[in-house]
């Protein structure tokens, strides 16, 4: 189904636990991202979870968006000149796509702002050397897949992708095995009262993060 401008206007707004003017585009079988030129950048996040997205592209320039959500779609492909459409992005949370290789997630590397981002239930997240890539790609994410990244990490990191290592971690195609758990509606609960009880916004958005993408991190 379309992304037309009359179902963003008549879509869902409002204000989440964070404060943040949002809009619900869930669960309307959008295959392309498209015509959100007409929300004159009003919103904070948008959440595009459970629609058919191959492609995480087709955004005018929104200065405004600080957190977008792509939970279960089918999305293989970032774009690489993603942030000069969402600049300002702070939280990405594509939990459940087909991202499948390290390179794959070359879109990411410019977003400077990215603090918050959730790979977890795609192919990429079981590659070796996966967790390690991410950080040096983006050194910005403090949080990744809901575990806080270590300055140790970070370190390691700079270290293994060294001159033309990046490279070729880049084209390997071994996999390794871990998967995250799914919510039940007692942890949705536990959740969201963690998120009332929440004494910082870094500890409100990575629980806000872990909420909607419908899964615990396996460790």
């Amino acid at each position: 189904m379309r992304l037309t401008p009359d179902m963003i206007e008549e879509a869902a707004q409002f204000v989440n636990p964070l404060k943040e003017r949002e809009l619900d585009l869930r669960d309307r079988k959008i295959p392309v991202v498209e015509n959100l030129a007409v929300t004159l950048d009003q919103f904070d996040c948008i959440d595009f979870s459970d629609n058919e997205l191959r492609k995480l592209d087709g955004f005018p320039l929104l200065s405004r968006l600080s957190m977008l959500i792509c939970n279960n779609n089918k999305i293989i492909k970032i774009a690489e000149d993603l942030y000069a459409a969402i600049p300002n992005i702070e939280t990405l949370v594509l939990t459940g796509n087909t991202l499948e290789e390290l390179g794959d997630l070359k879109g990411l590397a410019k977003l400077t702002k990215l603090k918050y981002l959730s790979l977890m239930r795609n192919p990429v997240a079981a590659k070796n050397h996966y967790r390690s890539y991410v950080i040096y790609t983006c050194p910005s994410v403090r949080v990744l897949d809901y575990k806080r990244v270590k300055q140790q990490e970070r370190v390691a990191a700079r270290k293994m992708f060294a001159g033309k290592k990046k490279a070729a971690i880049e084209a390997a195609k071994t996999f390794t095995p871990g998967e995250p758990v799914k919510q039940t509606p007692a942890d949705k609960e536990a959740i969201k009262a963690a998120i009332a009880k929440a004494s910082s916004l870094d500890e409100i958005r990575r629980l806000e993060m872990m909420l909607n993408s419908g899964t615990i991190p396996g460790f």
